[in-house]
């Protein structure tokens, strides 16, 4: 792989600022899986110890992720979205320079439960559109979304083919709002959202709770939820005039 060469540096330290080059620079890119250790560890003609410590200390700087079972991977840098401006998914993916895609998990139709009207604020007879989605950043799963869409208030919805365009951006296109709601809040995943998410059981996520409004009532209520650690929230405002 590389040719260390012989510095006042510890080999150590001469692999863990050649794994960090290559990362930095984009040679190693968002998502790539590094050689697994035994590889690093041949390739570098160095004990996988060794290996081990470089790997731990590039994961303790963020610049990549450890998975179990799975290997050491180039960690996707952290978005940042703003809570008074709504943003498609894809959108801040491809603001990280990233290949942006979807899976639609499920997709139902039924009437509002008691938890329903209690998220999106209708009657026990609306009828509502339950989404649940997956978003990727390029090979590595980026957020997950659980969606209801109001049918009385956008009975188009109905026929719209959500396993080729994402709800959001459906949305955003064909039902303008004129009122929005962000609650914001932490949670650990948990089975699910950790096989979602291919992140550990309990991993600190952050969620984002988005309800929205137009002249004829609630739009939609949904649920997004982000590893903690790739995604952050911010808000710009100015002071309130006297």
């Amino acid at each position: 792989m590389a040719n260390i060469q012989a510095t006042g540096a510890t080999l150590h330290q001469q692999i863990l600022n050649e794994i960090e080059n290559r990362i930095v620079s984009g040679e190693w890119a968002p998502g790539f899986r590094l050689p697994f250790e035994v590889d690093l560890a041949e390739s570098y003609g160095v004990s996988r110890m060794t290996v081990n410590k470089v790997l731990t200390q590039l994961a303790k700087a963020g610049l990549i992720e450890r998975r179990k079972r799975s290997g050491s991977f180039v960690a996707q840098p952290q978005v940042q979205s703003a809570i008074l401006e709504i943003h498609t998914i894809a959108a801040e993916v491809r603001s990280m320079n990233q290949a942006y895609s979807f899976t639609l998990q499920s997709r139902s139709i039924r009437k509002a439960g008691p938890f329903d009207r209690a998220a999106i604020e209708v009657s026990a007879e609306t009828r509502l559109i339950q989404l649940r989605c997956v978003h990727f950043a390029g090979d590595m799963p980026f957020c997950t979304e659980e969606r209801l869409i109001n049918l009385d208030t956008v009975p188009e919805a109905e026929e719209a083919d959500f396993s080729a365009t994402p709800a959001g951006e459906w949305l955003i296109a064909q039902t303008p709002w004129s009122a929005a709601e962000h609650k914001i809040s932490a949670v650990a995943a948990d089975e699910r959202v950790s096989e979602l998410l291919d992140v550990p059981v309990h991993t600190p996520c952050l969620v984002v709770q988005r309800r929205t409004w137009n002249g004829s009532g609630p739009v939609t209520s949904v649920r997004f939820t982000y590893p903690g650690d790739k995604h952050a929230i911010v808000a710009t405002f100015t002071p309130a005039s006297a």
